[in-house]
């Protein structure tokens, strides 16, 4: 990862990431249009951007319901590994259904976000993925009953 000092923003940078942020699939030319800038200038930024691993890559953004993917679940989990040992999390990070791993402060090691179909579907996979993963001592599973907001969009300040 980039070096946090090498990392500093001018407005104009804030400003194409607002409106990346917005649209991924904005062109260069309509954030130069918006900015009054020259295309190869916000070509220039954006390379420069992706160069400082400020902006990590594009996505598209899809409806869990329209794959099936209903179910959504938190998973708490104790694990034996020492402080700074990151086995657990590759291992975790490798199942597919796995959406993010976070490690924790607390009584838990890991926070870990899951999607699928049903529980049922999540019952297979904490019986034939995450029981397999050495190290994981318990877990704790909360169900989302109902989803407010989601996002990954950061609030882009300055």
């Amino acid at each position: 990862m980039t070096n946090p000092k090498e990392l500093h923003l001018d407005q104009t940078d804030l400003s194409i990431l607002r409106l990346m942020q917005d649209n991924a699939r904005i062109s260069n030319a309509d954030i130069a249009r918006e900015l009054e800038m020259a295309p190869s200038g916000v070509l220039e930024r954006v390379k420069k951007l992706e160069q400082k691993e400020v902006i990590l890559q594009y996505t598209t953004r899809l409806n869990p319901l329209a794959l099936h993917q209903s179910l959504l679940a938190f998973v708490f989990i104790k694990s034996a590994d020492g402080m700074g040992c990151n086995d657990t999390a590759k291992l975790l990070a490798e199942v597919p259904e796995v959406q993010e791993v976070h490690h924790v402060a607390g009584e838990d090691c890991y926070l870990v976000k899951i999607r699928t179909s049903d529980s049922a579907s999540l019952m297979y996979l904490m019986r034939n993925s995450l029981s397999k993963i050495p190290n994981i001592l318990s877990t704790r599973t909360t169900i989302v009953l109902e989803t407010v907001k989601e996002q990954q969009q950061l609030v882009i300040t300055k």
